[in-house]
Order: C-alpha cells, then sequence, then structure tokens
C-alpha cells in the first residue's frame, strides 16, 4: 500500500501543469543525493560547535568567514570571494536586572539587553516600574506620569495566529521602539516581554532601534514566565527595578560577506541562493541562520555532484550583519547595481531549519504563476504552499531593484520559542528536516535555471 501511495505521489508530480516525467525524476534525484550524502548536517554541527555564535564584529563572526570560504570551496566553487562590508560594532558585556519588592530584598531576573541598545555605563540606573499591555494603553499615559520611571511593556506573543511569524510580526514593534517611546516621556529604561511563543522563562533578544534626536535609553527583554510573574506583583504593590549593563555600539569596522559560484553554461545571469552568517551572541546560532548557509552551499554542492548543467551562473552569498544592521544584504545590491549585473531570482532561507512547507514569492503575478504551476512537482516532498508573498530581509534591496526574489518557508510552529535565545544551538536541528529544506531549494532553482 505504502509504496502504490509513493507511485501516485510521483505521478502527480508528473502530470504537473506544464512539467515533464523528466523534472519528476530529478526532483526525485536531488532529495535522493541530499538525503543520504548531504553534509549540511554535519557541516552545521562543526559551525555551531567549533565556532558558535557570530555576532557581527566579533572574533567569532570572523572566524565563520573563512570557514564559509572554505566550505564554498568544497563544495566545487568555480569561483570564492570575499565581498566588503562596512558593519557596525555593537558588544553585550556584564549585566543584570534586578527589581525590589514590599519585603525590601533585591531579586535577580534572567534577562538580556536588545541587541543595539546603549547600556548603563555599569552604573546602577533604578526607579519604580510603571507597566502596559499595549501602545494604545502607553500612549494614553502622560509625560508627568512617565518621568523617571521604567516602564514595562507587557505584550504577549499572539497565540491566535497558526503562522507564527503572524504573530512575530505583530509583537516586534515593541522591541523596535520601547526604548524611544520610554525616552520621550522622560522614562529612564524599557523592559519589554519578550517575542516568544513559549511560555518558559528563556529571554529573546533581537534588534532595537532609536529615533534620531531621542535620548538613548537602554532596553531588555525578560521571559514570558517573570513577565507574567511581574504583573502580578503589579498588581498589588509598588516594584522597584535596577538595571547595570555595559551594552553599546563601538563604531564600525571592515568585514566581508562570503560569496561563491558555478558559472553558467549558457549566461552569466545570476541566480542568488543565501543565507545569514551572522548571528546574535547568545546560543549558537544553528537555526538563526546557520541552518540557512549550509542549506544554500548544499544546493551549489548538488548540482556539482549530480552534474547537473547549469545554464545560468548559481551563487551562494552568505551574508554579513543580518541580525542588527543588514549591512551585507545592503552592499551586495549596491554591487549589483553599480555592475549593472543582471540577475534573474533571489531565495533566501533565513526561517530556521524545519520541516520545509512553502515557498514565499515576492515578485511580478507572471512569475509567481509560472512557479506556483510547478507546486505539484512539490508535493511530494511535503512543499504545498507557494501563496505567501515575501521574501528574505538581506534581499530587499534587490527586490527593490525589480529582482524576483522568495524565501523558504520551514513550519514554524516551534522556531519563536528559540528565536534569538542561548536555546538555540545544534541539538534542536533534525537532519532530515533541514535537508530537506536544502533539497526543496535546489529543486526550485533547478526550474528556475531550466525555465527562465
Amino acid at each position: 500500500m505504502k509504496k502504490i501511495l509513493g507511485t501516485s505521489l510521483l505521478l502527480v508530480g508528473i502530470i504537473a501543469l506544464g512539467q515533464s516525467k523528466d523534472d519528476s525524476i530529478r526532483f526525485r534525484k536531488i532529495s535522493t543525493e541530499i538525503l543520504n550524502n548531504g553534509k549540511g548536517y554535519t557541516e552545521l554541527r562543526e559551525l555551531t560547535k567549533t565556532i558558535g555564535h557570530r555576532l557581527s564584529g566579533s572574533e567569532a563572526y570572523e572566524k565563520s568567514v573563512k570557514w564559509a570560504e572554505q566550505k564554498l570551496r568544497d563544495a566545487g566553487a568555480d569561483k570564492v570571494w570575499l565581498q566588503e562590508v562596512m558593519i557596525p560594532v555593537w558588544e553585550r558585556g556584564k549585566e543584570s536586572l534586578h527589581i525590589k519588592s514590599s519585603d525590601g530584598k533585591w531579586k535577580s531576573l534572567k534577562m538580556l539587553s536588545l541587541g543595539n541598545s546603549e547600556g548603563t555605563g555599569g552604573k546602577d540606573i533604578s526607579g519604580e516600574i510603571i507597566m502596559v499591555k499595549s501602545m494604545e494603553e502607553y500612549d494614553k499615559l502622560s509625560p508627568e506620569i512617565v518621568k523617571d520611571k521604567i516602564v514595562f511593556f507587557n505584550y504577549a506573543f499572539s497565540q491566535s495566529f497558526i503562522e507564527t511569524f503572524k504573530g512575530y510580526g505583530d509583537a516586534a514593534k515593541y522591541r523596535t521602539t520601547a526604548a524611544s517611546l520610554t525616552a520621550k516621556k522622560g522614562g529612564k529604561f524599557a523592559v519589554i516581554r519578550s517575542l516568544s511563543s513559549a511560555f518558559d522563562d528563556v529571554p529573546h533578544t533581537g534588534a532595537m532601534r532609536y529615533e534620531d534626536k531621542v535620548t538613548k535609553v537602554p532596553a531588555v527583554a525578560i521571559g514570558s514566565t517573570t513577565a507574567d510573574e511581574l504583573e502580578a506583583l503589579l498588581k498589588n504593590q509598588k516594584i522597584t527595578a535596577k538595571l547595570n549593563s555595559n551594552c553599546g555600539m563601538k563604531g564600525e569596522k571592515l568585514s566581508h560577506s562570503v560569496i561563491g559560484e558555478i558559472t553558467g553554461k549558457k549566461d552569466q545571469s545570476v541566480i542568488v541562493v543565501g543565507g545569514h552568517l551572522d548571528s546574535w551572541d547568545v546560543g549558537e546560532g544553528a537555526h538563526d541562520d546557520g541552518a540557512g548557509i549550509v542549506q544554500s552551499i548544499e544546493v551549489l554542492r548538488t548540482f556539482k555532484k549530480l552534474g547537473i548543467p547549469n545554464n545560468h551562473t548559481i551563487r551562494v552569498v552568505c551574508f554579513a550583519n543580518e541580525e542588527n544592521g543588514v549591512k551585507g544584504g545592503i552592499q551586495y545590491g549596491k554591487t549589483v547595481k553599480e555592475n549593472n549585473e543582471k540577475h534573474l531570482f533571489a531565495i533566501e532561507s533565513d526561517a530556521g531549519g524545519f520541516a520545509p512547507r512553502g515557498i514565499a514569492l515576492d515578485m511580478d503575478d507572471a512569475k509567481r504563476k509560472q512557479i506556483q504551476s510547478w507546486s505539484k512537482l512539490f508535493l511530494p516532498y511535503g512543499v504545498y504552499n507557494f501563496e505567501e508573498r515575501f521574501s528574505g530581509t538581506d534581499l530587499y534591496p534587490l527586490h527593490d531593484m525589480g529582482i524576483p526574489a522568495a524565501e523558504l518557508m520551514p513550519d514554524s510552529q516551534r522556531y519563536f520559542d528559540i528565536h534569538h535565545t542561548e536555546e538555540d544551538t545544534f541539538e534542536k536541528v533534525n537532519r532530515r528536516e533541514l535537508l530537506l529544506g536544502a533539497a526543496a531549494m535546489t529543486q526550485l532553482i533547478y526550474m528556475i535555471d531550466k525555465n527562465w
């Protein structure tokens, strides 16, 4: 029965709109090669366990540049080079957050400063906490109420969205704007509830930004459990918070994105597949975005290993500085424009190494419909959703130039449990799920290269 079902699924792929039996056979060969011989999982272990987290500007990031350069050569790239990028340097340093309730005792809370936040210069800053549960609630507070206070933005990640990236997008404004909103009304610093789909006590970091001409006050995140406990305390008493942190921006430095390609046999038009090489300075950056890096390298390796005669140049880009500046993506787009380099398509994997479920398509309707007409070829591999319209953050500069862009869409249910935390480790990645994502990207690139 299982054999018959498998045959039926293959036939569905074979009769996909406008596609041939050869395409279905090629899809199967790609999947078989990657699942049996793919190196992405072992390479991810090497990246995460020997280098670890890779914050832009850190020594570890520079080690990862050399690592990626060698892996692209090992994968069979015809050409590998480093693209210079000026990146912002942010350092965390030592940090602590304490609260004092009516018993007069100080209690330490698990916390993380938000990325790009300024700290306290190693000094204690304290004040009474006031809590709001929405932007609308905060907007109603007068500056007199907020002045010299600590503002706790206790907005919970919505559990209502089935697609958790929508929940993340809904809550993200609190992380990016809390510090400046607090400063505008005279507050001392901001505390946010982490952007987490989990009910645990793990704080999540992530980028925030300051508005121009607004005082730069610190911003930190606490886990869901701590947020709930703090809310309960605030209902019955005044709570004082004390922050001591040494984080802050340390200027800029020269760094690199890593690029490798196999030259097109027909022309030099470029198809990009990529991820971002940097990560936050907690955890190991396994799902975000070590997974996308090794999947992208796997695409190139598979084309070489199977001897697929690529018509166009297939280029892997390991982008620098996605997490707190997107400078790698911006520089890549700038270089493409300056060199008048023709790009046909670009896809990024930056949503975790979980099982692939779809591919978001950010392009004109004609191109979308063409790719959607191939969807039945992907069904045997669990990839079915081609309806979303967005692309990877590093690809925005290319998309703005009119280049069709896309992003791999893995199953999202567990991603925001560990996103930007100490929990984002190699052990959280499943080998088959990771490699199936690489297979889906390789299959798509094969179709793009053949038909565009």
